[in-house]
């Protein structure tokens, strides 16, 4: 395998994995400190977390670059196999739905701030277990990531219907409690905006899932047509890892992903 400048291909493409995985990982940080954020709403110790999301969107954003720069020299190239080329469609695409994420999550996080200097604000019971669906499809989708494994990015594909009913059903709740009371009018249209927020994470979780599976197995699932195939019904060229639990394996890879992109960059 040839070599330029002292890096291998190879190299150069688990460099590309490694900063999408540690780009993944920073998001999903930011998202899980604007989702606690606002289902514990009234909880003093998470104040705070609105503006620790406010300082990683900026760390994000140079992540997006740094990659988008990467596979871009890669192209250039024009030296890879099939599988390779894949790779280097998905992390283009895979970058704009995590920068977006994290928007979204910055998002949410203004909307914390607005909700805590509001009066009687009460976060809607069903809120929880939304946000912790999209928590789930999130690190699915980056377990996904990590161990190329299409069953569960499958699964995130799977629960994007579960989101979506619990929006329509926060959203009833929320409309017909303003109409008897004016006062929760504000913080109702916030919790609302909350919602859409959520789904639209799911829907860049989705993504992201679609383009694992691209990657891995070679397959457009888009608009819907994943869910006409599992994962045993496609030949793949080599086995999946099947990790027993994705939240268990992840910070398996601090030792090996850097978490600073400056340090990643050097």
């Amino acid at each position: 395998m040839a070599a330029t400048g002292g890096l291998t291909e190879a190299v150069l493409y688990d460099t590309l994995v490694n900063y999408l995985v540690s780009m993944a990982r920073t998001v999903e940080g930011a998202m899980n400190r604007a989702l606690d954020a606002i289902v514990s709403l009234e909880n003093p110790r998470t104040a705070v977390l609105p503006g620790e999301v406010f300082l990683l969107e900026p760390r994000i954003n140079e992540m997006e670059i740094v990659i988008d720069e990467h596979a871009i020299r890669l192209l250039r190239r024009g030296s890879f196999s099939d599988d390779e080329m894949r790779l280097i469609v998905a992390a283009l695409k895979i970058t704009n739905d995590l920068e977006r994420i994290g928007d979204l999550a910055v998002n949410l996080a203004e909307g914390v701030v607005t909700l805590r200097e509001m009066q009687g604000a009460q976060v809607p019971e069903e809120l929880a277990p939304m946000a912790s669906a999209v928590r789930a499809m999130v690190s699915k989708s980056l377990g996904a990531l990590i161990f190329r494994n299409v069953e569960m990015a499958t699964q995130v594909l799977e629960s994007d219907d579960i989101v979506d009913q619990y929006r329509d059903r926060i959203f009833e709740y929320l409309l017909q409690h303003m109409t008897k009371e004016p006062t929760l009018v504000s913080p109702g249209l916030q919790f609302i905006l909350a919602t859409r927020h959520l789904e639209r994470i799911a829907d860049h979780a989705t993504n992201i899932a679609e383009d694992i599976i691209f990657w891995v197995r070679g397959l457009d699932v888009r608009h819907g047509r994943g869910l006409m195939l599992r994962p045993e019904q496609a030949p793949s060229a080599e086995p999946e890892a099947q990790p027993p639990d994705v939240t268990e394996n992840l910070h398996l890879l601090h030792d090996h992903v850097t978490q600073d992109v400056h340090t990643d960059i050097v």
